[in-house]
């Protein structure tokens, strides 16, 4: 298996690969590109206060505020609607320990295999094993049970990703770093599923900043789903973090899963070219009259009924008469 955290391989899993099992060789003193835990740190502390919100607390810092393994506990408890064993209530190490083995006990219950993460890292406040632990708990209990047609997982959620986005232009949805560049990808999901948030049509690819932005905002305000990313990490990153824009999205699939798609797209009508007087005079046009509407300014040939927008030609100002073809 590839190492979660090893940038070589970062992102490039094969198609059917078991993204909730642990790598066996972890490297413990790797260190995380500073973009990626960064970004990493903003996600998966929202991902957590979005369900430890739910039993009235919250943390601020991630590999501070689960040192003791009490918020931990009730972390898994909220998502998992299951009761753990009893927490230690002492302030010593040892029970710290104690309160981080239960919870790991418990994730390993679910099938998931853990290795190179100990419980004496996550009580020491090792950045890096909390992170690599958090994430473990997202690809298990928000991920892993996602379902479109024959994939599951990572590969489901992208599939889903793209299906909910096709009709749209500008949008090319085939990983999770560099396709949710511009935002566009995440303004196409809001608007598939509540077109009355957005106006999809007047969103620019060259204006990522603000598109990213309008999502997040509209996401917070309207679905529920906290501000998990900061525009500016994803816009001047080279490439954005997979596992917080995965953890991201996945909550857009929660949110609309069971709901109806109501957003359209209507084809863009080609625009007609502009009138060319000069080609309908050699094709025999005898007279060309510029006319005034009370929206725009039109020539029309005395030849027939057809009328045409007012060219740009600075030239075309006047009624144009024909002498040569009378």
């Amino acid at each position: 298996m590839v190492d979660y955290y090893e940038s070589a391989n970062y992102g490039h899993y094969p198609p059917g690969y078991d993204y909730t099992q642990q790598e066996e060789e972890w490297d413990r003193e790797g260190l995380l590109d500073p973009m990626w835990e960064k970004q990493q740190k903003k996600t998966f502390t929202a991902w957590c206060n979005s369900h430890l919100r739910k039993a009235g607390t919250n943390i601020d810092l991630i590999e501070e505020d689960f040192r003791n393994g009490l918020k931990l506990m009730l972390l898994l408890e909220v998502i998992s609607g299951e009761n753990l064993p009893r927490p230690d209530r002492g302030k010593m190490r040892f029970h710290k320990i104690a309160n981080v083995n239960k919870a790991l006990a418990f994730i390993e219950g679910k099938g998931v295999k853990l290795v190179s993460i100990g419980a004496e890292e996550i009580v020491d406040g090792n950045v890096k094993m909390t992170l690599g632990l958090i994430w473990t708990i997202i690809l298990r209990f928000a991920i892993q049970d996602i379902n479109v047609e024959d994939l599951s997982a990572r590969d489901g959620l992208l599939l889903w990703c793209q299906r909910k986005t096709a009709p749209y232009n500008n949008v090319n949805v085939h990983n999770f770093h560099n396709s949710w560049k511009d935002g566009l990808a995440f303004c196409a999901l809001i608007h598939r599923h509540r077109p009355e948030l957005l106006d999809y049509s007047t969103l620019h690819k060259g204006d990522p900043l603000h598109n990213l932005n309008l999502a997040f905002d509209i996401a917070e305000k309207h679905l529920d789903i906290p501000r998990m990313l900061d525009a500016e990490d994803i816009v001047y990153a080279d490439r954005p973090d997979e596992k917080s824009i995965m953890t991201y999205v996945s909550s857009f699939y929660h949110a609309f899963r069971n709901a109806p798609e109501r957003g359209r797209i209507e084809p863009a009508k080609p625009k007609e070219p502009p009138f060319d007087w000069r080609k309908a005079v050699s094709e025999g046009v005898k007279r060309i009259v510029v006319y005034r509407t009370p929206s725009s300014v039109c020539l029309s040939t005395t030849d027939s009924n057809q009328s045409f927008p007012f060219p740009t030609e600075a030239d075309v100002i006047v009624p144009v008469h024909c002498p040569h073809n009378a």
